[in-house]
């Protein structure tokens, strides 16, 4: 297993947050790398490695309610406004001017508003699966509700009892069993559900919390993406943190969008969007309108890989990262 650098700690917006650091100082503008959900600092090891030993000046935050940063009380603490603040904060810490942010998954929701709320404070953006989008005409939990139910795990992290959150807490080492996988090269992109006595996944779609629940990880013919020790890294960070701080970033999709409505969605810098060509959740095809709102953007797809392209397909990712920072940034 890689080691991560020193765990470092800055006062940014009102939290303590831990982040790692690596590579040069020297270099005028670092990555940020943004991690999403369920995920922490950790997941970025192989491309914080690869990066700093390329003389790249790499940081990779634990974002608010992860790891080793604080968790505040306040679903309102974890909105976008929140999220982007505690990164510029963090920049002003470590008194850089501007910086590329990279952001898988929630995390590239992140980095994309970083450069629509901050814009002279961000010299690239890098999304790895997650596609910049234009504003929804509706409130987008009308949206996933219309779409996919109530069942669906967005519209479950909605419910303020958290039963989600308590479901996921209580099975540590079946979220990440779940979740850490490759797509079963024998199908096509799918999340499989609960297994029932026929062997058929459960109907209710996306209920992450219900396919947690009821995992058997005998019957789950994916591939494992971690090891056994790096596993035990996620499992013990969510045993101690729980997974509330993770979820209420979703809890915020509705304030997020009224708080955008305003705001000017096309992005003026250098991009890159890097797809994973058999990521059931955001898929390739979810960045075909980028265009008209991201100028300068460059696409670039991983094949054979599903929604986890850290941990999939780490020297790819590290290697699209390095040739384009270098090409583009010098």
């Amino acid at each position: 297993m890689i080691n991560m650098p020193p765990l470092q700690f800055a006062q940014v917006n009102g939290i303590k947050m831990g982040y790692y650091e690596a590579g040069s100082v020297t270099e005028k503008i670092p990555l940020v790398l943004c991690h999403g959900w369920p995920e922490i600092a950790f997941s970025w090891r192989h491309q914080i490695k690869a990066l700093g030993d390329a003389g790249i000046r790499v940081i990779a935050p634990d974002q608010r309610g992860y790891g080793a940063t604080d968790c505040p009380e306040k679903v309102e603490d974890y909105d976008l406004t929140h999220l982007t603040d505690d990164l510029l904060a963090l920049l002003d810490h470590l008194k850089i001017s501007k910086a590329i942010f990279v952001g898988h998954d929630w995390g590239g929701f992140v980095v994309w508003s970083m450069a629509m709320r901050h814009p002279l404070r961000v010299a690239g953006v890098v999304g790895v699966n997650t596609p910049h989008h234009p504003r929804s005409p509706i409130d987008p939990i009308d949206l996933f509700r219309k779409r996919f139910g109530n069942s669906m795990y967005i519209m479950q992290f909605q419910d303020p009892a958290r039963t989600a959150d308590k479901i996921f807490d209580a099975h540590v080492d079946q979220v990440f069993d779940f979740f850490m996988r490759r797509p079963d090269a024998r199908q096509k992109p799918a999340l499989p559900g609960v297994t029932s006595h026929d062997d058929q996944p459960s109907k209710l779609p996306l209920a992450f919390p219900q396919y947690v629940a009821g995992y058997d990880t005998s019957k789950d013919p994916r591939p494992k993406i971690l090891s056994e020790d790096e596993k035990k890294v996620f499992v013990d960070t969510f045993t101690k943190t729980g997974f509330t701080g993770g979820i209420n970033w979703y809890r915020n999709y509705s304030r997020n969008w009224a708080f955008d409505a305003h705001i000017d969605h096309t992005i003026r810098v250098p991009s890159l969007m890097i797809m994973a060509e058999l990521d059931a959740v955001l898929p390739p095809s979810d960045a075909d309108a980028m265009d008209a709102l991201v100028p300068d953007l460059e696409k670039y797809l991983i094949k054979d890989c599903g929604h986890w392209t850290q941990h999939e397909k780490p020297a790819e990712l590290s290697s699209k990262l390095i040739e384009w920072y270098r090409r583009r940034f010098g």
